[in-house]
């Protein structure tokens, strides 16, 4: 894709997501399920490469590392993320420049030192220039694994699509400022979502190079999911992650055998009206019904642009996964996002997070 904007720092998508936990086992089904693989070992530290299509995972246990402490405070969770930068010292200085603060990773004898700041709630966000095939930083700081195919097409998703982030009520600006002014994001859609007892507000940031997005999420009154997830996490921090694939009803279908979960399926009001909100969408409605896969989009024009997308149920603490398949859309799936907001409620409901207290509240107030 070209780029959308002026990209000052060189961005060029994402390099890998790093994930970390208190235990080993706690990280590795989840990946597993999803399709993932193990295909390289770091050289001297407990982090191990785990990859599908285009997509890397970390995973680092290294005691008393950044990552250590990180799942000491918020459990198994994604502790960092990566952008690839043209120039990873070039792009690190104008961060500095701009205010970000830095973060020191430690390195070893003969090891890359990954330039990088901090990120939102504290998880770390390094810089990364070395990705091109054979002198990846992989390439030379981990050992492959043998008789492993080194890009595993798993279940078939192959490209990190976005990561959401749920930040604390009257921060949102304040971290949108932040990917705006060191990086030139902007923002390309804004949510405001109402359910029946809670609502929440969603800033979608788009980088210059159009494919790193992330997506803010705040709470737009008390007692919702985005204040669930805070409480839960222990902060701010990534609430989901997003991989894209080229046939999502095929990958769903391997999911499942793998034994994932999924968050609630959406009524069936949702397809019966699926006709009358796109026209003419030409796709396979009672196959979507069946396996829950959300659609949306548009077809003015007669030339539809769609998005089908589901998510997993909480995997690693309250942190989910979502799996979509983009046909010429490049939203979020607006016209989803309260479907899988009142999905979240309703399941909040069937817990007893929600409901019976506010109206307990409503009653005292009358």
């Amino acid at each position: 894709m070209a780029d959308l904007f002026d990209n000052p720092m060189g961005l060029d998508g994402f390099e890998f997501v790093e994930f970390t936990a208190p235990e080993k086992g706690m990280l590795e089904p989840v990946f597993e399920k999803m399709g993932f693989s193990r295909v390289a070992r770091h050289r001297t530290k407990d982090v191990e490469l785990w990859r599908q299509g285009d997509i890397n995972f970390i995973t680092n246990y290294q005691p008393e590392s950044h990552a250590w402490y990180y799942a000491r405070e918020h459990g198994a969770s994604a502790c960092g993320m990566a952008f690839r930068v043209k120039d990873a010292t070039r792009a690190y200085n104008l961060a500095l420049d701009k205010g970000a603060q830095p973060v020191h990773v430690e390195t070893g004898p003969m090891e890359l030192r990954l330039p990088a700041i901090k990120g939102i709630g504290g998880a770390t966000l390094y810089l990364i220039d070395r990705y091109e095939e054979g002198h990846s930083i992989y390439d030379i700081d981990f050992h492959w694994l043998e008789g492993v195919d080194h890009k595993p097409k798993g279940h078939g998703f192959h490209t990190l699509d976005h990561l959401t982030h749920n930040v604390y009520r009257g921060r949102m600006d304040y971290w949108a400022h932040y990917y705006e002014d060191l990086f030139n994001f902007r923002e390309i859609r804004y949510f405001d979502i109402k359910g029946e007892y809670t609502g929440l507000l969603s800033k979608a940031m788009t980088a210059p190079d159009g494919k790193i997005r992330i997506p803010l999420n705040e709470e737009a009154k008390g007692g919702g999911q985005i204040e669930e997830f805070l409480m839960a996490y222990n902060g701010e921090g990534i609430q989901h992650i997003a991989f894209a694939c080229d046939d999502l009803l095929a990958c769903y279908d391997r999911l499942k055998a793998a034994g994932m979960s999924f968050m609630p399926a959406p009524p069936d009001t949702y397809y019966d009206m699926l006709e009358e909100r796109l026209p003419g969408h030409g796709e396979p409605a009672q196959e979507l019904r069946t396996r829950g896969i959300l659609l949306d989009g548009t077809t003015e024009g007669g030339q539809p642009r769609l998005l089908l997308q589901i998510f997993s149920a909480n995997l690693l603490g309250p942190v989910f996964f979502e799996f979509i398949q983009r046909k010429e859309d490049e939203g979020f799936g607006e016209g989803n996002f309260k479907a899988l907001f009142e999905s979240i409620e309703r399941d909040q409901l069937a817990r007893g997070v929600i409901g019976a207290k506010e109206d307990s509240a409503e009653q005292q107030a009358g």
